[in-house]
C-alpha cells in the first residue's frame, strides 16, 4: 500500500503542477518534469526489482504511462525539450558499450562471432522481407502500389528486422552485474549488427531504386548514412583519444570526463549530423583498447554512476514512446514482430556461435531495439516519400513494442545461460535515489 499511495500522491502532484504551470517557460516545466519522471522511476524500480522483473522495463512503463503517451503528466515539448538529456544519458550507455568490446577478446573469437551476427541478420532479414512480398496486396502500406513499388518497402523492414540494441543490452548486464562469455557474446553481437545494418539499408535503397518506380525511392538517404557511418567513427575515435589524453593528466578529475564526454559526443552529433551512439562506442573502444590504464580507470567510474544514467534515459525512452500505430496495424505489427523474434531464434541456431547458450538462449537477448533502429526509421521517412509517415508510424511502433518486451526476455537470457545475479545492484551500488539528483543535474 506504501508503494500506491506514493504513486498516487506524486500523480495529485504532478497534475496539479501540469495545470497551475501551462503557461510557463517550457524550460521551467521541463525541469519539473524531470523531476516527476525521475521520482516516479524510482518507485517503479523498486517494485520491479521486488517483482524480480527488470527495472529498465519499470522505467520504460513509467516514463510511458504518466508521459504523453497516456496520461500526459508530463507534456510532448517538455519531453522533446528534454531531448539533450536523454542523448549525452545514451551517450554514457554506449560509450560503457566500447569499454566492454576488447580487441584481444574479438580477434580469439571473430570467426564464431561473425557466424552468430550473420545468422541473426539474414535469416530475420530474408524471413521479414519474403512475407511482407507475399502479403503485399493486402500490406495497408502497399495495398494500392505495383508490386514492383512493394519491393524496397519489404526490403526495408526487413533489414530494420536485423537491429538490435546495445543500449538495452548493455543495461541489463549492468543491472545484473552479467560479465561472463555469453552476456559479452551477446554485447559484441549487438554492435556490429547496428553497424552492418547501417550499410545493409544503404544497399537496400540502391536496390530498390533499381526495380521500384521512379521517383519511389530517394537513393541519396542512403550515401548520407554511409557518410554518416564513417564520419561518427572517426569523430569517436578523436573523442576518445581525447579523454584518454585528459585523463592521463588529470586523473582526479574522471566524473568531469565522463560528463564531458556524454556532452561532447552529443553537441557534434547534432552539429555534423553524427549518430550519437556511434560516435560513444567508437570512444569507449578506442580508450578501453589503446589507452588501458585510462580505460581501466574510467570503466570503473562507469559501473560506479550506471545505474541514474540508465533511470534518466530509460524514463525519457519510455515518455517519447509513440505506437499509436498499433490500434491500426496491431495484427500486421503482432505478424513482423514474431517473424523477427522467429528468425532470430533459427539465425542464432543456424549459425552456431561462441557458446552452446548463445545459439540456443541468444535469440532472447537480441529481441530489444532502439537507438540505430530509431535512425533508420526517421532516414525511412526521408527515403520513401511515397509512405513516409505512415511507414515510419509503422516501424516506430514495432521498436516501441520491442524496446517494452526486449528487456524482459534479455533477462531471461541471463537466467537461462547461468550469468545472472540477483540483487547484485543493489547490494554493491549506492543508493538510487541520491545518486539520480546527481545524474539529473549533471547527465
Amino acid at each position: 500500500m506504501r508503494w500506491v499511495r506514493s504513486f498516487v500522491a506524486l500523480g495529485l502532484i504532478m497534475a496539479l503542477v501540469h495545470r497551475l504551470t501551462a503557461g510557463g517557460l517550457l524550460e521551467a516545466r521541463a525541469t519539473l518534469a524531470l523531476g516527476f519522471l525521475v521520482l516516479v522511476a524510482h518507485l517503479a524500480g523498486g517494485l520491479a526489482a521486488r517483482a524480480r522483473l527488470p527495472r529498465v522495463t519499470a522505467y520504460l512503463l513509467a516514463g510511458f504511462c504518466v508521459g504523453p503517451p497516456w496520461l500526459g503528466l508530463v507534456r510532448a515539448d517538455e519531453v522533446r525539450s528534454l531531448g539533450f538529456i536523454a542523448d549525452a544519458a545514451a551517450a554514457l550507455i554506449a560509450f560503457t558499450v566500447g569499454t566492454e568490446l576488447r580487441l584481444d577478446t574479438l580477434r580469439r573469437d571473430a570467426v564464431p562471432l561473425l557466424r552468430a551476427t550473420a545468422g541473426s541478420i539474414v535469416v530475420p532479414f530474408v524471413l521479414v522481407t519474403l512475407v511482407t512480398l507475399s502479403v503485399s496486396p493486402w500490406f495497408p502500406i502497399t495495398v494500392h502500389q505495383p508490386f514492383r513499388d512493394a519491393i524496397p518497402v519489404a526490403l526495408a523492414l526487413g533489414t530494420l528486422a536485423a537491429a538490435s540494441s546495445p543500449t538495452l543490452t548493455m543495461a541489463m548486464i549492468e543491472e545484473h552485474d552479467a560479465r561472463g562469455p555469453f552476456a559479452r557474446a551477446l554485447l559484441s553481437v549487438t554492435v556490429a549488427k547496428d553497424v552492418a545494418v547501417i550499410v545493409l539499408f544503404s544497399l537496400v535503397l540502391v536496390v530498390g531504386r533499381t526495380v521500384a518506380s521512379p521517383g519511389t525511392v530517394n537513393v541519396g538517404v542512403g550515401w548520407a548514412l554511409l557518410g554518416r557511418l564513417g564520419g561518427s567513427a572517426a569523430a569517436g575515435a578523436l573523442l576518445g583519444v581525447g579523454v584518454a589524453r585528459y585523463l592521463h593528466l588529470a586523473r582526479r578529475w574522471t566524473l568531469v570526463a565522463l560528463v564531458a564526454l556524454a556532452f561532447l559526443a552529443t553537441q557534434i552529433a547534432w552539429l555534423l549530423d553524427f549518430e550519437t551512439l556511434l560516435i560513444a562506442v567508437t570512444g569507449g573502444i578506442v580508450v578501453a583498447n589503446v589507452f588501458r590504464v585510462e580505460g581501466d580507470d574510467l570503466v570503473q567510474r562507469l559501473r560506479q554512476h550506471a545505474l541514474p544514467v540508465y533511470l534518466v534515459f530509460f524514463v525519457l525512452l519510455g515518455a517519447g514512446l509513440q505506437i499509436g500505430a498499433l490500434q491500426d496495424w496491431l495484427w500486421w505489427i503482432v505478424l513482423l514482430v514474431g517473424l523477427r523474434v522467429w528468425g532470430l531464434r533459427y539465425g542464432l541456431r543456424w549459425a552456431g556461435s561462441v557458446t552452446p547458450a548463445l545459439a540456443r538462449e541468444g535469440w532472447l537477448g537480441l529481441i530489444s531495439q532502439g537507438g540505430i533502429a530509431l535512425s533508420l526509421a526517421a532516414a525511412a521517412r526521408g527515403a520513401f516519400p511515397e509512405w513516409k509517415v505512415s511507414l515510419e508510424a509503422l516501424i516506430v511502433a514495432m521498436i516501441g513494442v520491442h524496446e517494452l518486451v526486449g528487456p524482459v526476455c534479455a533477462r531471461l537470457a541471463l537466467a537461462r545461460a547461468g550469468e545472472l545475479k540477483e540483487g547484485a545492484r543493489s547490494a554493491n551500488s549506492p543508493d538510487v535515489g541520491g545518486g539520480v539528483v546527481a545524474a539529473a543535474g549533471g547527465v
